[in-house]
């Protein structure tokens, strides 16, 4: 009778496909490891989590300030991202978005209590807006789009997407989306700002964040699976014109 191991194993020997898996090169395998566990975009910016995380010390810093003043707003915003942060410390989760979170709410709360006011709180978000948008618009202008250098930096992919135009493209259109979204950041939050609207400006802090961020995920999804296609084409392309050119010296040479 025969094993259904052995079909299973496309061989006799059911033993077979485990000794040629164990005599493939580790760095070969460790690739495929690598390429399987690699995380996806929203879990190098810290998942749902982070993002969820990040709305709330400006939550705590509202209300707070609303039933206790500026000086308790600023302390209980503080608290609670170093809540945050031993709370991801003690789940192991990424430490990297909880950091800059706190040093964020930090210097936000150091400007509140600088300027003696509520909304001082958000001019540091609104002056981040504009300087992430400029950079963002002059990284397209020099055709560094830096939707595709931060991820092909994140994910070790290199940066010769730079050769295409295509892909360039694409990523061009994904780092635009983000400078709209920082220039609609900057523009909204900033005439609430000058208009002494604290209220609305902490919604327009929040409603311009999740939302906003999910279109330019999107987007950016998008231009990376593009990016991709597009190496995975010219790789094929340049294998055949390979193979065509040692055809043709193969045929010169056997006459």
């Amino acid at each position: 009778m025969t094993n259904p191991a052995a079909h299973a194993n496309g061989s006799g020997d059911p033993d077979r496909r485990d000794d040629l898996d164990e005599q493939r090169d580790p760095g070969e395998r460790g690739t495929e490891e690598t390429e399987e566990s690699q995380p996806t975009l929203l879990e190098q910016m810290g998942g749902i989590s982070g993002l969820i995380y990040s709305s709330l010390p400006v939550l705590v810093f509202v209300l707070a300030n609303q039933l206790g003043g500026l000086t308790v707003g600023i302390w209980s915003a503080l608290g609670s991202a170093v809540l945050i942060t031993v709370v991801r410390v003690v789940r192991k989760e990424p430490l990297q978005p909880a950091i800059s979170g706190f040093f964020g709410v930090g210097i936000a709360a150091f400007i509140a209590y600088q300027t003696g006011s509520a909304k001082g709180f958000f001019l540091f978000g609104i002056w981040t807006s504009l300087v992430y948008g400029g950079v963002f618009a002059l990284s397209i202008l020099f055709r560094w789009p830096l939707v595709g250098v931060i991820w092909s930096s994140l994910n070790g992919h290199g940066q010769g997407w730079r050769k295409d135009k295509k892909s360039v493209f694409a990523y061009d259109l994904a780092t635009a989306t983000f400078v709209l979204i920082f220039a609609a950041r900057y523009v909204v939050q900033k005439w609430l700002y000058d208009e002494d609207l604290t209220g609305w400006l902490a919604a327009a802090r929040l409603a311009m964040g999740y939302p906003l961020f999910a279109v330019a995920l999107v987007v950016t999804v998008w231009a990376v699976r593009k990016a991709k296609l597009r190496q995975e084409e010219l790789e094929q392309t340049e294998s055949v014109d390979d193979e065509t050119v040692e055809a043709a010296l193969r045929a010169k040479y056997s006459d």
